[in-house]
């Protein structure tokens, strides 16, 4: 059962770090997980694991890592529009 809310809070944290940057990432539901899963990955890198935790997340620095992702992929997909 861990897995499953794991994935699922990872779609959510994608879905709101999408939100907030203002930027669809590619890939639909799927994306908003890889994203939050990577994006939570990322926090709790950069941040350490504190605030709230569920699903195995610290929600606070995995919604910030899911923005710092969510708002790097844009910006290469842009470069990548424009080299086209």
């Amino acid at each position: 059962m861990g897995f499953i809310w794991s994935l699922i809070v990872g779609g959510i944290l994608g879905w709101i770090g999408s939100l907030i940057v203002g930027k669809d990432i590619p890939g639909g539901v799927i994306g908003n997980i890889i994203a939050g899963i990577i994006g939570a990955w990322i926090g709790s890198a950069l941040l350490g694991e504190w605030g709230p935790e569920v699903g195995g997340y610290s929600i606070i620095p995995a919604l910030i890592g899911a923005i710092i992702l969510i708002f790097v992929i844009s910006l290469i997909m842009k470069a990548a529009r424009k080299a086209t």
